[in-house]
């Protein structure tokens, strides 16, 4: 479905009462609005966070063929909800730590998105990897009842599955952060699809997560709802098939996109200054490639009045919707980069559409 776009995205630098963001103090302000609309409207609000987390090892081994990674399932728990619980996996090289961690949603999707040859390049350079199964938490099914999961913990509240998958996300952050063997100030959250929706929301909610890098996430990720490529998923498409992903104030916007108070920049700003990396497939019109270059190009607005500019990065290769190695060679080569300080052999600020203008006319303004 193809939407006639108004080109204007909402200026980010703009209070709700027509204020500009003049400092980096009125920033902090600006940010936690910016997270307040777009959270309550588009996602339904987040989960509470618990009083604590606990995670329990179930089982612990050493992995041959990886040289010998420690490898440990963890049961991870709600201290408030002792009854919920989900699994999280974890692998950590035989190296001195602590150690940089990337932690992915997609356990759902078994090894197919984390095969052996990613796994590989993964603990050579020196990362522990973490994965959970985002359908743990909630499930995605459409027309699901809201009676299991995270759902019977918190009956009361109207979050979609894509907010209750980023709060699995923060919940494992709160045991990593306790391991001797993970460097907290190092973590990075991906995914891909609907897990790289969930992965950007993850990131722009907690300022834990040092690197956030959705792949291939489209309408309600790093898409753009005004700006619509040929044959892109629409916001109309989102809630005729999976409504649930969402809070139920989003769908009244349908058809009146450009009335939304907010587009996928301002949740893609919400990172700044931290890392952020979208990767993406030309070849992938459902998930808006044109448009997400059009978001980043805003988004990236947001870090340059914060003077971070090269922490944001974008990469697009030929090709359809996946999540393969070329993606997460170039997702780790950005890690790399961006904790380590090596040179990457990728180049992080690619402009497939040339010929395109801006969908937006303000800019950073000046820090006073």
């Amino acid at each position: 479905m193809t939407q006639t776009a108004k080109p204007e995205l909402p200026n980010l630098f703009h209070f709700e009462n027509g204020d500009v963001v003049r400092s980096k103090e009125d920033w902090a302000r600006r940010r936690c609005e910016l997270r307040d609309l777009i959270v309550d409207i588009e996602y339904g609000g987040m989960p509470p966070v618990p009083s604590g987390v606990t995670g329990q090892p179930l089982h612990t081994t050493s992995i041959p063929q990886f040289g010998d990674a420690s490898y440990t399932q963890y049961r991870i728990m709600n201290d408030d909800h002792p009854s919920f619980h989900f699994r999280l996996d974890l692998l950590v090289p035989k190296v001195e730590g602590p150690l940089p961690v990337v932690l992915n949603g997609d356990g759902c999707w078994g090894i197919r998105f984390i095969t052996e040859e990613v796994t590989r390049e993964i603990l050579k350079r020196g990362f522990a990897l973490a994965q959970f199964s985002r359908t743990a938490i909630v499930p995605d099914i459409y027309n699901s009842d809201r009676d299991t999961g995270l759902y019977c913990a918190y009956p009361d509240l109207e979050f979609g599955a894509i907010a209750a998958w980023a709060w699995g996300y923060h919940r494992c952050i709160d045991f990593l952060s306790t391991l001797d063997s993970i460097n907290s100030d190092q973590i990075a959250a991906i995914g891909h699809s609907r897990g790289g929706k969930t992965a950007l929301l993850a990131g722009a909610t907690d300022e834990r997560i040092a690197l956030t890098s959705p792949n291939g996430s489209g309408s309600g990720g790093a898409g753009c709802f005004r700006c619509q490529g040929p044959d892109s998923e629409a916001l109309a498409d989102s809630m005729k098939m999976i409504p649930y992903w969402y809070g139920p104030k989003f769908g009244e916007y349908i058809g009146r996109e450009n009335e939304l108070p907010f587009d996928q920049h301002f949740l893609k700003a919400l990172i700044a200054p931290r890392a952020y990396l979208s990767t993406e497939g030309l070849g992938d019109l459902w998930s808006n490639p044109s448009g997400t270059w059009q978001s980043h190009q805003a988004a990236r607005e947001a870090y340059k009045f914060l003077d971070a500019e090269s922490q944001i990065g974008i990469w697009y290769r030929e090709g359809e919707h996946d999540h393969g190695a070329s993606d997460w060679h170039a997702f780790l080569e950005f890690m790399d980069w961006r904790f380590g300080g090596k040179e990457p052999d990728c180049q992080f600020e690619q402009n497939p559409y040339p010929e395109m203008p801006k969908a937006y006319t303000w800019s950073s303004p000046r820090i006073d």
